[in-house]
C-alpha cells in the first residue's frame, strides 16, 4: 500500500513539474481592479495588457458589501495550482477560486474582445456580441478561459473588456475583478502560429528547398532552430543579410539532420543518369557537379562525371575529375577505366596503356569484364563522333 502511494506521489510530482516547465501564471501582470457601479448602471472594466504567449486565463468576480475585505487574492490561490488544466478538471483547488466572502448584491456581466463591442453594451446592454455572457445575476463567479475552448482568447488577444450591469436598483455596488493570465513558455517568445508559418513559407522559397520533392521536414527543422535561438522580436530586428545567414547556417545543419541530404543527392544522381542517356550532357554535368560541390560525391559520381566530360571532349576536366575519384576509392575500376580513356583521348597513350594493361583480367562490375566495357565505351565514343587511331591498338593489347 505504501509503495502504491509513493508511486502515485512521484507521478503527481512529475506531472506538476512538467506542467510548470510548459508555462506559468504571470502574477506580475495580473489584473486587480476594484470598481463601484451605481444603481441600475452599466460599466466597462478593461484588463491590463496580457503578456505575449497568453493561451488562457482565470478570472474571478466578487461583489462586496461596504467594509468587507477579500479573504485571499486570486494570485495567491493559483500558486497552489501550477497546471491550469487542473481547474477545468474539477480539482480541489478550483473550489477556492470562488471568493470565500461576498456580499448580498448581485450583477450580470459580459466579456468582450474589443472596446467597440464593449461600448455598445455600455450604451444598450446588448450581449449578443459578447464572447461570454452571464445573464443570471451572481454575487461571485470564477472561470477559466482557454485558447482552444473559448472565443474570448485568441492568438492575438492582448486584453479583454468586462461589462457589468448592477442588479441593485437603489444602492451602488462594489465589484472586484481579478484576471491572471497563463503564459505558454514557448509562445511567450513571440512565435505564434502565424509567425511560425511565415518562417516556413520563407524557407520554402529558398533554392535548396525548391530542389526537394517535399521540403516540409526541412523547413520545420529550420523554424525550430530559429525559434530556439531567437525570440520573434529579436529575429525581426536582424538585418536582411543576417536573417539570410541564419537560414543558410541552420539549413546546412537541418539538411544533414533530417536525412533529406541523401534523398536530394540520390534524386540528382537519377536525374543526371536520365539526362546522360538522353544526350542532355550539359544537364548531366550540372547535376554531378552540384553533388561534387556539396562534397557529397562518391567515387562512382566522379567516374560518371568524368565519362560525361569524355563524351563532350573535355579531356582535361575528365582527368582532373577522375583523379579526385581515385583519392576516394583507388579500387573503383570504372574510375580507372575512364581515366585510361581520358589519357588516350588526350594524346597520352603511354599512361593509358599502363592502366589498360594492369586491369585487363578483372571485371569492372559483377557481370561486365574490363575488355567488354572498353569495347562498349569505344562504340559510344564513335557514336558521339569521337575517333582515335589507338582504339584498335588498345583492343589488341587487352585480348
Amino acid at each position: 500500500m505504501k509503495k502504491t502511494i509513493l508511486v502515485l506521489f512521484i507521478s503527481i510530482f512529475y506531472q506538476t513539474i512538467s506542467a510548470q516547465k510548459s508555462g506559468y501564471w504571470d502574477k506580475e501582470r495580473a489584473t486587480y481592479k476594484e470598481v463601484i457601479v451605481s444603481a441600475r448602471d452599466r460599466i466597462i472594466v478593461e484588463t491590463d495588457d496580457f503578456p505575449s504567449g497568453t493561451t488562457e486565463l482565470i478570472y474571478r468576480i466578487t461583489l462586496l458589501d461596504d467594509n468587507q475585505q477579500m479573504a485571499g487574492s486570486l494570485v495567491s490561490i493559483l500558486k497552489s495550482i501550477p497546471d491550469p488544466t487542473g481547474i477545468s478538471q474539477g480539482s480541489a483547488g478550483a473550489v477556492f477560486l470562488m471568493s470565500k466572502i461576498s456580499g448580498d448584491d448581485k450583477c450580470k456581466y459580459a466579456i468582450f474582445s474589443t472596446n467597440e463591442l464593449a461600448k455598445v453594451y455600455s450604451l444598450k446592454g446588448e450581449m449578443a456580441e459578447a464572447c461570454l455572457a452571464q445573464n443570471t445575476a451572481v454575487s461571485k463567479d470564477a472561470k477559466r478561459l482557454s485558447i482552444d475552448k473559448s472565443a474570448c482568447i485568441k492568438s492575438n488577444t492582448t486584453k479583454l473588456y468586462f461589462g457589468f450591469e448592477s442588479s441593485n436598483w437603489f444602492m451602488k455596488q462594489k465589484i472586484i475583478l481579478e484576471v491572471v493570465p497563463w503564459v505558454d513558455a514557448k509562445l511567450s517568445r513571440g512565435w505564434t502560429l502565424e509567425n511560425r508559418k511565415n518562417i516556413i513559407s520563407q524557407c520554402k522559397t529558398s533554392a535548396l528547398a525548391r530542389k526537394m520533392a517535399n521540403s516540409d521536414d526541412f523547413c520545420v527543422c529550420i523554424g525550430e532552430k530559429i525559434q530556439k535561438q531567437y525570440t520573434f522580436q529579436e529575429f525581426q530586428k536582424l538585418l536582411p543579410m543576417e536573417q539570410a545567414k541564419a537560414y543558410k547556417d541552420f539549413g546546412a545543419n537541418c539538411f544533414e539532420e533530417t536525412g533529406i541530404a541523401n534523398t536530394v543527392f540520390n534524386d540528382l544522381r537519377t536525374k543526371a543518369s536520365v539526362d546522360l542517356k538522353k544526350g542532355n550532357y550539359s544537364l548531366a554535368i550540372k547535376s554531378y557537379s552540384e553533388i561534387v560541390n556539396q562534397h557529397k560525391a562518391t567515387a562512382l559520381d566522379y567516374a560518371n562525371l568524368g565519362y560525361v566530360y569524355l563524351i563532350t571532349k573535355q579531356y582535361g576536366k575528365a582527368i582532373k575529375s577522375l583523379k579526385e575519384g581515385e583519392k576516394l576509392d583507388d579500387t573503383e575500376l570504372l574510375v580507372k577505366l575512364n581515366l585510361a580513356h581520358a589519357y588516350l583521348l588526350n594524346g597520352e597513350y603511354s599512361k593509358a596503356k599502363v592502366i589498360y594493361k594492369e586491369y585487363q583480367n578483372q571485371n569492372v562490375t559483377e557481370s561486365v569484364s574490363w575488355t567488354q566495357k572498353i569495347k562498349a565505351d569505344y562504340q559510344a565514343f564513335a557514336k558521339a563522333g569521337i575517333q582515335n587511331e589507338d582504339f584498335e591498338r588498345v583492343l589488341k593489347l587487352v585480348k
